[in-house]
């Protein structure tokens, strides 16, 4: 499965585009500002059906316009070709459409064409908050498994309700405790399962994941990703029964599987503090070639991988081998940003790895020359 083709209508600072891809390595070089990464963040769009970047919908149309829209033809090796399209008007909900066929749930379109990127924001994964970590996991495991992430859409609409019960009983200085106790079985009942899955998931990742730490690092230093979670000494509801007193004052729900969190270690010491800028790197690429592969392992096809301005900070030999793990058969469709354009045409010069390069430059998009 890949990306044959990409139509943009006011995508962020991108007026008009149209692009067929090669289906292994797709390359956009131009300045800082250009909007490479906006047409990374429209593939993302088509899988994940938002933004990479969590922006609100209509914040991404262009200036002064009316609305965007993202069209994209995806071909396969022994079914017709697919059509996915996103259309997000400043006077409506936004239309997501699959093969011209409108999403009652967009949470029913997740999966469909699974897709891992790799960015320079992913060193938030270390140094921001759980929310981040947590969305990283919760996102790969619902790629593949659509009882997760219906546990988990219920689990937050329990957990809003419940809040939204807290505040109540604050405003009112009135407390139902049946009432209450309704949200919590709630809770209760989908994080049993969220949390049983998060841990098998780690199991089964990590492995894959120090893998990828030693072909990317060159180290072969022990990496390990922790799970955080208080459910592990006690079930959530005994922890709910604790804090409800906290709760009430603070008008929010402080224990469950919404402040859970991840571990990040390298030889047994906290990746934050103690590790460099160049281990940091690593540690975060390697995430996410593991989520790639773990994936593939899932469901059997090779996901999209988008690799947005990742060459920084990283010497020739590195960037070099890098392009050609990700170039090889292993993996699928590759998309790729670079600032300097003759890095990008020096990599390929000694290869055979079938590619396109493209020169984006104010939102404009322009293919240099053709197949490779």
């Amino acid at each position: 499965m890949y990306l044959h083709e990409l139509k943009l209508a006011n995508f962020k600072n991108c007026e008009s585009a149209e692009m067929k891809f090669s289906e292994k390595v797709n390359c956009f070089v131009g300045l800082n500002g250009a909007g490479k990464t906006n047409i990374l963040d429209s593939i993302y769009y088509l899988s994940f059906c938002k933004s990479f970047f969590g922006s609100a919908d209509k914040q991404n149309i262009r200036h002064d316009q009316d609305f965007f829209a993202i069209h994209g033809v995806y071909s396969h090796d022994e079914k017709e070709d697919e059509l996915v399209s996103c259309v997000q008007k400043h006077d409506a909900q936004k239309s997501f459409r699959f093969n011209k066929k409108e999403y009652n749930r967009l949470a029913d379109h997740i999966g469909k064409f699974p897709l891992v990127m790799i960015s320079p924001y992913d060193r938030d994964l270390i140094n921001e908050g759980s929310e981040l970590r947590r969305k990283f996991i919760d996102g790969v495991i619902s790629q593949f498994d659509p009882l997760y992430l219906n546990a988990l859409l219920k689990y937050n609409r329990a957990l809003l309700q419940r809040n939204m019960q807290l505040k109540q009983f604050a405003e009112t200085r009135r407390f139902d405790r049946d009432l209450l106790r309704l949200w919590d079985e709630q809770l209760v009942c989908n994080a049993d399962d969220i949390y049983r899955k998060r841990l098998q998931f780690l199991d089964e990742f990590l492995p894959i994941f120090q893998h990828y730490y030693e072909v990317v690092s060159g180290n072969n230093e022990q990496v390990g990703i922790a799970y955080q979670s208080k459910m592990e000494k006690k079930p959530l509801l005994e922890l709910l029964d604790e804090s409800l007193q906290q709760d009430l004052h603070s008008g929010y729900t402080n224990v469950g599987i919404h402040k859970d969190d991840l571990d990040f270690s390298l030889d047994g010491h906290q990746l934050k503090k103690f590790g460099s800028q160049g281990q940091q790197k690593s540690f975060v690429v390697s995430i996410r070639l593991a989520q790639f592969e773990f994936n593939y392992q899932k469901i059997g096809y090779k996901p999209i991988l988008l690799l947005d301005d990742i060459f920084d900070k990283l010497d020739d030999q590195r960037v070099m081998k890098l392009v050609r793990l990700v170039g090889d058969d292993h993996f699928g469709q590759v998309f790729i940003t670079d600032t300097q354009q003759q890095r990008v045409e020096r990599l390929f010069e000694n290869t055979c790895i079938n590619h396109k390069i493209f020169e984006v430059e104010r939102g404009k998009v322009a293919e240099l020359g053709g197949d490779r």
